[in-house]
């Protein structure tokens, strides 16, 4: 357990309102980085070593979104997604490129900051760079290997990464489409319907081990990882 703050970086081109989500977050225990434009913001939030960012979708030199993709191709960095275009489209692209959660404009800061809580809250720090620890769940990222309850997990290289992907995103339903995409992006030999089996084969090999099955079944969607409480 640590006592350090969490840093959250905030990416909105409107200076005065930057200022004031970095007041109420400084006032909420946070600490926070401004920037005002998109050009250079993925290379920080992932180097920068922040717990959270807050993005806004319409900014001068990148956008949003296109930001939102660079950083889920190398980081599983929470993002919380903020913008004033309402259309539909934009919230489902928004959270499709893997935002954790959005924010539409005119919006209070008391709820940007209860919402950031809510997301830090699903998804704790690794104790170490080279994993990722969820629950009782720990997954080396580095070393393509996976424990539960201390025990070693005999996953295929497949089910290491749907697992993983599942489990970097707790709460959020992935597609099975989604699923081929983020979890074997370079795959051209697996289908949707594949992900069926390698689910039931993860759950088989967590059941082995204990009474443990986080993987949320959502009929007609997909799949998410909900881990229970210890």
């Amino acid at each position: 357990m640590t006592d350090t703050p969490p840093n959250i970086l905030i990416v909105e081109d409107e200076h005065a309102l930057a200022d004031v989500l970095r007041d109420y977050l400084l006032a909420a225990g946070m600490t926070a980085e401004l920037m005002h434009e998109g050009t250079g913001a993925a290379d920080r939030a992932v180097s920068g070593g922040f717990d959270l960012l807050v993005l806004d979708l319409m900014l001068p030199g990148v956008d949003g979104l296109t930001i939102c993709k660079a950083i889920r191709a190398q980081s599983d960095l929470p993002i919380i997604m903020t913008t004033a275009r309402v259309e539909e489209i934009d919230r489902l692209l928004g959270l499709e490129l893997g935002a954790d959660d959005y924010l539409c404009k005119p919006y209070s800061p008391r709820e940007l900051v209860a919402r950031i809580k809510a997301v830090l809250r699903r998804r704790p720090a690794a104790t170490d760079p080279g994993k990722a620890r969820r629950d009782r769940l720990v997954l080396y990222k580095d070393k393509w290997r996976a424990s539960l309850d201390g025990q070693q997990l005999d996953l295929t290289r497949r089910e290491f990464s749907l697992l993983l992907t599942l489990a970097t995103r707790p709460g959020q339903v992935f597609s099975r489409e989604r699923l081929l995409d983020l979890a074997f992006p370079d795959d051209a030999d697996i289908f949707d319907r594949t992900i069926d089996s390698h689910i039931r084969n993860i759950r088989r090999k967590l059941s082995a081990v204990a009474a443990f099955d986080p993987i949320r079944s959502v009929y007609g969607v997909g799949y998410a990882y909900d881990p229970p409480d210890e």
